[in-house]
């Protein structure tokens, strides 16, 4: 549900709320920064987690092509991707941190 809200909020109008500039680049690595920490609490450690940042790393892309592509309100930006996957990067780092099972201490 996360990733498919991602993709939504990516691709419809942005709100007419003025942001300083470049303010988005913080929202993208924020998002994607969640994505991929959430993947570190969902995967072990391994080929699965290399796979979800892969794929994430690629939807981060993806959407920059389809917002350029398929949006007349948005354009593509590379700078947005290279937010996107250091927000991947970022929330991948979590596996060595002892927030790794966060969730799973939290349930008790």
């Amino acid at each position: 549900m996360a990733v498919l809200g991602t993709i939504v909020v990516c691709l419809i109008p942005p709100p007419p709320i003025p942001l300083p500039d470049n303010s988005d680049k913080i929202e993208h690595f924020l998002a994607y920064f969640l994505l991929a920490s959430s993947a570190v609490q969902i995967y072990q450690r391994g080929a699965a987690l290399v796979w979800a940042a892969v794929g994430l790393v690629g939807l981060g892309i993806g959407i920059e092509f389809a917002q350029g592509a398929l949006t007349v309100n948005r354009m593509a930006d590379p700078m947005d991707a290279l937010a996107n996957s250091v927000g991947v990067l970022a929330g991948m780092a979590i596996a060595v941190t002892p927030l790794r099972n966060l969730l799973v201490r939290l349930r008790g």
